[in-house]
């Protein structure tokens, strides 16, 4: 498995497509769950994205804006409307209100008469993005990225556009999985744009020999590695290895591989909340309990137990 595919292995909607609704102005939407991120884009028309504490930014047609949280954004025809802000969240998907089609709040403008020239329809999809694995990958983005029109995204909203017309059994689950995609191909697109900063692990991905040593151990992050047994799995010499993952990745080939173990076990230890340190300790590719427990509080400041009593706590917190 590639770096990127296994950060993004968790970020999925689930029944979150909070709008797509056709609007006509004034209009003022405020999203107020501050969703780890949400992502927007337009079939038809224009408008404003207002992020808390961040320059506003113009969105027009077939134009995708993904917004990082927990900030808030509102959506508005102009800057400076006179549309009084309409609250949305979760809460403005209800089923009395037609589900996925119709939102509370929301205006379908001429619906019923055929008159939507010059409205603006927007899809919003928000998604929640919980562990330590996912977290990597918001580490790397901004509070607001966008992706203009023309890309490989556009095959997607073609799809979008033709599903949200529809009112139709298992409408939901075909909506949340083009938004998977849509999600996809629009950070793709923003981390290989020109002039772009990408992290480390993004562009090493693309050298034949790195790229190849990176996929081994998301692959098999329990095998017992050495630098020697993983230069000759990617088909290089150890000093090659060693030198060209240390350049491209910042860091040693063990290095990377002991902070990704600590990571995989910060998230098992609070999905798997009846397993036991040692067996957690094992299926990350330790055998001695004790020296995964010396790891991971040296690489994450504190030790197994104490990290799980303490996720603990946050999740039951209000």
């Amino acid at each position: 498995m590639d770096v990127f595919s296994d950060l993004i292995r968790g970020v999925r909607a689930h029944g979150s497509l909070f709008g797509s609704s056709t609007l006509s102005p004034p209009w003022s939407l405020h999203f107020v769950d501050g969703a780890s991120l949400t992502l927007c884009t337009v079939l038809t028309g224009a408008g404003w994205i207002v992020p808390e504490h961040h320059p506003p930014e113009r969105l027009g047609v077939r134009e995708t804006i993904v917004v990082r949280g927990p900030a808030t954004f509102t959506f508005v025809d102009e800057l400076g409307t006179r549309a009084e802000p309409i609250v949305c969240g979760e809460d403005c998907a209800t089923p009395e209100h037609g589900g996925t089609r119709h939102r509370l709040g929301w205006h379908d403008s001429g619906e019923g008469t055929g008159d939507n020239d010059g409205a603006t329809t927007l899809i919003v999809g928000a998604y929640p993005v919980r562990g330590e694995i996912s977290r990597r990958l918001l580490d790397a983005l901004p509070v607001v990225l966008r992706v203009d029109a023309g890309g490989t995204s556009d095959a997607v909203l073609d799809q979008l556009a033709a599903e949200v017309a529809l009112d139709i059994p298992g409408q939901q689950v075909v909506l949340d999985r083009l938004l998977d995609w849509m999600l996809v191909c629009t950070l793709r697109e923003w981390l290989d744009r020109p002039g772009g900063h990408p992290p480390a692990w993004w562009t090493a991905q693309r050298d034949p020999v790195v790229g190849e040593a990176l996929r081994l151990l998301h692959s098999e992050p329990a095998a017992p590695w050495t630098v020697s047994r993983l230069a000759r799995r990617s088909g290089v010499s150890r000093s090659t290895l060693a030198k060209r993952f240390a350049d491209l990745v910042g860091e040693p080939p063990l290095a990377y591989l002991a902070r990704w173990r600590m990571t995989l076990a910060a998230d098992l230890l609070v999905e798997q909340t009846s397993s036991t340190v040692a067996h957690i300790a094992r299926t990350v590719g330790y055998a001695d309990p004790f020296a995964f427990s010396a790891a991971f509080k040296r690489i994450r400041g504190t030790n197994p137990s104490e990290f799980r009593r303490t996720a603990e706590v946050g999740v039951r917190a209000p």
